[in-house]
């Protein structure tokens, strides 16, 4: 039996839009943990973490906000996802805001490293948060952490120590269409896999992911999936600070995490950037818990109706 750890993280410090911070308990209220148990699997649900307390010196950019909230908050996550990596359980995090992948995606890598093996990266996202400390302009650090885990400089010495950076040539992004200048320049000098919105529409899902998951699969990695609301169009998720149009749809979304379930290769998950204040009756809480179902086995012969 497959068994999978919720971990709430409920931070907003890393975006500019309060409310994220009500995403995790919007999660579990829309019945995640009881989808996942009528699938077979064995949950646990360790509540919402808390920061861990940090006092870092102040960038060079005016514009960074709550860097020690957001520092904090990597280093309580970092813990536990390796703790719940080695005990054998899949982590499920909750969100809260993307910058909480800081934290997520180093301490699976730790334990990817223990174990030998590469770690691989799926970003679902509009946008590529290749942001460094030094080339944002907004100050919000959900918008940095793939230029950190991929090792980047700029963050030695307020972000926790990076011991294993993910090569970017095993992170694959899907569903990008929101890219500052900046970003572009980085992405440039990597060899990222980036599937925006423009070559979803030209070639479809099923064919770049399967590409992708083949060479994880070769490698004999375990992979990270981070799914970000805005992903997905707005019209069927409109519970995000960053609402970008042109986002997967409904068919997209579920087909993807149905190949993923196939693939039997995803080893951790993020849940990130669902802002309940903004939603409309819990739909997009509830999509995110019917788009984990699919990634834990449902099928959609086995999906109920829902009731307007």
């Amino acid at each position: 039996m497959r068994h999978c750890v919720l971990i709430g993280a409920p931070i907003d410090q890393g975006a500019s839009r309060a409310g994220c911070l009500m995403g995790p308990d919007a999660i579990r209220t829309a019945g995640l943990q009881p989808a996942l148990e009528e699938l077979g699997v064995e949950v646990t649900d360790l509540g919402n973490l808390t920061p861990r307390p940090i006092s870092v010196g102040s960038p060079s950019n005016p514009c960074v906000h709550d860097l020690e909230d957001v520092v904090g908050w990597a280093l309580s996550l970092k813990d536990v996802a390796y703790e719940v990596a080695l005990s054998g359980r899949m982590p499920i995090f909750l969100g809260g805001d993307h910058s909480l992948s800081i934290g997520s995606v180093a301490g699976m890598a730790r334990f990817a490293a223990e174990r030998q093996t590469q770690q691989f990266i799926l970003w679902l996202d509009a946008h590529p948060d290749m942001h460094t400390l030094e080339t944002t302009k907004s100050g919000n650090l959900h918008g940095t952490p793939v230029a950190y885990f991929t090792g980047r400089t700029g963050f030695d010495g307020y972000y926790p120590r990076l011991e294993h950076a993910i090569d970017p040539a095993n992170v694959c992004m899907m569903g990008i269409r929101s890219v500052d200048p900046a970003e572009k320049v980085l992405i440039a000098q990597t060899a990222m896999e980036v599937h925006d919105m423009r070559a979803i529409d030209e070639n479809g899902v099923a064919k770049p992911l399967r590409s992708f998951l083949n060479r994880v699969k070769a490698e004999r990695g375990q992979l990270h999936v981070s799914l970000d609301v805005d992903f997905l169009e707005p019209g069927i998720a409109p519970a995000v600070g960053t609402t970008v149009p042109g986002g997967a749809t409904f068919r997209e979304a579920h087909l993807i995490l149905e190949m993923l379930c196939d693939s039997g290769l995803v080893t951790s998950l993020d849940l990130v950037e669902l802002n309940p204040f903004l939603d409309e009756r819990g739909r997009t809480a509830n999509l995110l818990v019917d788009l984990c179902a699919s990634l834990m086995g449902r099928t959609v012969l086995d999906r109920p109706t829902q009731s307007l």
